[in-house]
């Protein structure tokens, strides 16, 4: 098996999309609904690559970027925010709360896979 992707998305749809994405380019999958959520599965899911949304119920992705850098453990694993927004403030935001990239929705999957790649590389 390849590597694991953790994916934190409040839309059931994109979840399924970045699952036929990410697991027919031979990744493991984990998901979660929300940033609460993603912070609860994550010792269990092990990720090698985190992709989060920022605009989530019960704590958005900023939130979770955070909860994720406290954790020694995932300190450095590289995190993807796959968002509808591209505002500058929130990229700056994200980044330094320790996002590592930045991904448009909607996305393309080959594209998707090739930052997946590049980042756990």
């Amino acid at each position: 098996m390849g590597l694991k992707v953790l994916t934190v998305d409040d839309s059931r749809v994109m979840r399924e999309m970045l699952l036929m994405a990410l697991t027919g380019a031979g990744f493991e999958v984990v998901q979660a609904e929300d940033g609460q959520h993603g912070l609860e599965v994550l010792p269990g899911a092990a990720p090698d690559v985190i992709i989060t949304d920022i605009n989530m119920p019960r704590m958005d992705g900023f939130g979770f970027i955070e909860g994720v850098r406290r954790t020694e453990r995932y300190r450095g694993t590289p995190i993807l925010v796959l968002s509808t927004e591209f505002d500058a403030a929130k990229k700056t935001r994200a980044r330094e709360a320790g996002a590592t990239g930045w991904i448009v929705k909607p996305f393309d999957a080959e594209k998707l896979v090739a930052a997946v790649n590049r980042v756990a590389a």
